[in-house]
């Protein structure tokens, strides 16, 4: 079975849904309300994928260099309210592998988690 999908929403409802959806479908989740402790998971490893709340959390194009470097094959996935992000252009094309709408659906997110792990 894969690692966790860390799941980064700054609110506490809306990251247990979704983890609640991910784990319906048997996948095991992380949630994180705060950006504090993710990076530590990220550069042990302690996930292979993170799906963060863009609308709801203080990140930035470093932000982004600086998870990826600690874990290369780390994927991300971003939710957001807003379909256009200049301040993150660095960000969403070198660094994040999607961005989906809010509310998220369910089943395309499944899909694309489907697609990566081959289940």
């Amino acid at each position: 079975m894969h690692r966790p999908i860390a799941v980064v929403d700054a609110n506490e409802r809306n990251c247990l849904e979704l983890c609640a959806a991910l784990e319906k479908e048997s996948y095991r989740t992380r949630s994180f309300n705060t950006l504090t402790n993710l990076e530590a998971v990220i550069e042990e490893g302690g996930c292979w994928l993170t799906i963060l709340d863009l609308d709801s959390l203080p990140v930035d194009n470093r932000f982004f260099q600086k998870i990826k470097r600690k874990n290369p094959t780390l994927i991300i996935i971003t939710l957001s309210s807003r379909s256009y992000h200049p301040e993150l252009q660095e960000a969403m094309s070198t660094h994040i592998y999607a961005c989906l709408g809010k509310p998220v659906k369910e089943e395309e997110l499944i899909f694309l988690l489907r697609s990566w792990c081959g289940r």
